[in-house]
């Protein structure tokens, strides 16, 4: 642009209400999330999934670990001859992953996809990704940590619900796997996640309450980085879950903070905080001498908000997981320490 033209234009700006671009911004995120929702067709055992790696490369150890664990919960794996594919710290190229992912969704025989593991490079292929197509074919895609950008990026361009839960190379344990079978292939009307009893002294009630709204978030690092983008969603009278691993307490102050004035995180009917794994106080450390714990800094950044915030849920980059419905309404109750979805996941 030229010069001459450039000053013209800022002028013209200058001219504008103030308040006609909080309404350009407004609209811009409404149009984001009101897509109607759909949910993918449920599970069954026996069904063939698609086990994809779209953000961080996978070891053939780690692709063993995946079907062996797909096939514990009563799941055939399919990959393709990418899925082992190096590109730097990518599984392959954007291109590669982006269209195994299409793939995926446009088999007729594949009947969910699992990714393999998080790590980093999912926001990289958002925008290669056939959202007519995923449309039309709606599966449930599950996964966690980097996994949040694909969450994010398919709910907030089709309405897709999409899953917060295990990865391939997760553990799969009684527990985990509970919620993921009564979730995604037997679904009830109302179904309750609780800590179990060994891991409720994780839980810390930082503002007492009852919320209801629709399930949104997951590992905080990505829901930051999507503030801004045209795959961010609505916050507003929704329950946020959120969680993280190896984060110091002032990274973790300073994403809460950017969410505090970047989003409307404030308008939430609740916020629901996993476990934030290897986020604690250095001890050994005497630059950490003086810094606030993690509890703290969730107390500073929340307790002051009139919702209610819990932290320490069974979520994150931990063994024992629930699995949360992105884009389902649910109930916060941190009387009982519990999270109730109110409708089933699946159709």
């Amino acid at each position: 642009m030229k010069r001459k033209d450039f000053i013209k234009s800022i002028g013209l700006l200058s001219t504008l209400p103030i308040a006609s671009c909080s309404t350009i911004v407004s609209s811009t995120n409404n149009n984001l999330t009101s897509a109607k929702i759909i949910k993918p067709h449920r599970l069954k055992k026996g069904d063939t999934v698609g086990l994809i790696s779209p953000g961080s490369y996978i070891t053939k150890a780690q692709l063993q670990e995946s079907v062996e664990n797909l096939e514990s919960i009563g799941l055939k794996a399919f990959y393709t001859n990418t899925i082992l594919h190096k590109y730097g710290y990518l599984a392959g190229t954007d291109k590669e992953r982006a269209e195994d992912i299409n793939r995926m969704f446009a088999d007729k025989n594949i009947k969910g996809i699992f990714a393999a593991r998080g790590g980093y490079g999912c926001s990289r292929i958002l925008p290669m990704l056939d959202y007519k197509m995923i449309k039309q074919n709606p599966k449930v895609i599950i996964g966690y940590s980097d996994i949040t950008a694909l969450l994010y990026g398919i709910y907030s361009q089709t309405g897709l619900v999409t899953f917060h839960g295990p990865v391939g190379i997760s553990t799969f344990n009684e527990y985990s796997n509970k919620h993921v079978k009564n979730i995604l292939f037997n679904p009830h009307k109302t179904y309750t996640m609780k800590n179990l009893p060994d891991d409720e002294n994780k839980i810390n009630v930082i503002k007492s309450g009852i919320a209801k709204g629709k399930l949104v978030g997951g590992n905080l690092s990505i829901v930051v980085t999507m503030v801004g983008t045209k795959y961010d969603v609505d916050l507003k009278n929704k329950i946020v879950f959120l969680e993280d691993v190896g984060e110091e307490p002032y990274r973790i102050d300073r994403m809460l903070t950017h969410l505090l004035e970047a989003t409307n995180i404030k308008q939430a009917a609740g916020i629901a905080l996993g476990v934030f794994n290897n986020c604690e106080i250095k001890k050994d450390d005497p630059e950490f001498e003086n810094s606030l714990t993690l509890q703290e800094v969730f107390k500073d950044r929340f307790g002051k908000l009139n919702i209610p915030v819990i932290s320490g849920l069974s979520f994150g980059h931990i063994s024992n997981k629930f699995t949360l419905p992105f884009g389902i309404k649910a109930e916060l109750n941190t009387i009982d320490k519990s999270l109730t979805l109110l409708e089933n996941a699946v159709i």
